[in-house]
């Protein structure tokens, strides 16, 4: 079991340069102490049969082929377009800019 002390939370926040008060370092050096536990209770069970990884799950590419593919026209992509300039949309102008 890992027992971090107030010593070892006041040396590391004076490393990574933060201000810590005296409150927040007794409730951060109990809090480290328990996450120690929990990585060190991960490791036993964590033998040299077990593979490293990222996920839980096996993860697979849910991606599709790019393929060229019919699409709409200019004409027809700005049929029901309510106002329409050299074949693009025309919307109100937002920022005052020409």
């Amino acid at each position: 079991m890992s027992k971090i002390s107030r010593a070892d939370v006041e040396n590391l926040a004076r490393l990574a340069r933060i201000d810590m008060s005296e409150a927040e370092l007794d409730h951060l050096a109990s809090e480290l102490s328990v996450i120690l536990e929990a990585v060190a209770r991960v490791q036993e069970v964590a033998g040299e049969d077990v593979p490293p990884t990222s996920h839980p799950l096996p993860m697979t590419n849910v991606f599709r082929a790019d393929e060229n593919r019919a699409s709409l026209t200019p004409e027809e992509a700005l049929s029901g377009a309510p106002a329409k300039e050299e074949q693009r949309f025309k919307v109100p102008q937002i920022l005052g800019e020409e």
